[in-house]
């Protein structure tokens, strides 16, 4: 069995907002050091401003270097990808802040395909602001899936007691019910019926779909899409052999807790999904991207400018996503090991 030490490559996102510091924060602990070898995509500059306003932290052994490949395993290294020039207003959204985010991910990105990281995990970006920029996608999601041109990709948010994937994820909601199709659907569950049993390693995992009106279009009164769309795509999948079960009532699902009895659900849309789950899983909160040929996680909360400079910050949702990020990778490879030793 491979132990090595995992290099884990974190993105800065947007520099003025809470990113550097959910990142110091949760690398703040020596110890933390011998689970894996952090590289940091940013700035050293924008590192320091940080840590200078970070309270009640031990010295950080850091080493700034150019490329992951000169890496040390046992300190924070920071790839210096950012100008020299780069500097912080904290709190706000800029140019310069946007165009910092958005090398940090193209410099990681780089890095995690050439084989020099094994895992990437993103800070929060300002997506309005890194389109503006000419970025040219809605998120990272998005990103990722042209950069590594796969077919689909799936947006699921992880803790460890709750699992949510999404039929459609950056999108208008008025966009939302014309793109609900029975083949959507059934693509989603193929795919997050791998991911359960590849990256989370459950053997036979169960799945609730949501419907997409209220309760459930109340038998066609208040819409048709669970009749016409949803269930035919739930018995497809069935019959494909996916534990796929609903269309289930969101509002009650979740009051209910009855989404316990399930391995993971699939909602119909962003806010339905992540509604819920940031109201019962905030803080331990991870944004896991399935589909992809890499493993990249990032915490569920956003640049949230209104703490950025204030060492206001939980760290919780950044360390979830590094070991996050390092046990779906593991689970591959028991997985595909798994899969080789059968054929």
């Amino acid at each position: 069995m491979n132990n090595k030490k995992l290099i884990v490559g974190i993105t800065q996102g947007d520099g003025n907002g809470i990113g550097y510091e959910v990142i110091i924060k949760a690398l703040a602990d020596a110890r933390i050091l011998e689970s894996f070898t952090p590289v940091i995509y940013g700035s050293s500059k924008i590192f320091g401003f940080y840590r200078k306003l970070i309270h009640d932290l031990d010295p950080l052994d850091t080493n700034v270097i150019s490329s992951a490949r000169d890496a040390h395993p046992k300190r924070i290294n920071i790839v210096n990808c950012l100008p020299d020039n780069v500097f912080v207003e904290p709190g706000q959204a800029t140019p310069e802040s946007a165009k910092s985010a958005i090398r940090s991910l193209e410099c990681a990105v780089e890095d995690i395909r050439r084989g020099h990281i094994d895992v990437l995990v993103t800070a929060p970006i300002n997506k309005k602001a890194m389109v503006q920029e000419g970025f040219g996608y809605t998120g990272h999601t998005e990103y990722l899936e042209k950069v590594f041109n796969v077919d689909e990709v799936t947006m699921l948010m992880v803790s460890d007691t709750l699992k949510i994937g999404v039929v459609t994820s950056h999108i208008p909601l008025k966009d939302v019910p014309r793109s609900i199709t029975r083949e959507r659907i059934v693509s989603k569950l193929r795919m997050m019926d791998r991911s359960l049993r590849r990256d989370f390693g459950i053997d036979d995992p169960k799945i609730a779909v949501l419907g997409l009106n209220p309760h459930c279009g109340d038998g066609g009164l208040l819409g048709d899409e669970e009749q016409n769309i949803i269930l035919p795509a739930v018995l497809e999948a069935t019959q494909e052999g996916i534990n796929a079960f609903g269309p289930y009532s969101p509002d009650g699902f979740f009051g209910l807790g009855n989404y316990g009895r399930f391995d993971a659900t699939l909602a119909m849309y962003h806010d339905q999904g992540l509604a819920p789950f940031k109201a019962l899983a905030f803080e331990r909160g991870v944004n896991y991207t399935a589909g992809l040929p890499i493993v990249r996680t990032s915490p569920d909360h956003g640049t949230a400018y209104e703490m950025a400079g204030r060492d206001q910050a939980d760290p919780q949702s950044m360390m979830q996503s590094i070991y996050t990020a390092i046990d779906i990778f593991r689970n591959r490879e028991a997985y595909d090991r798994l899969k080789e030793k059968k054929r």
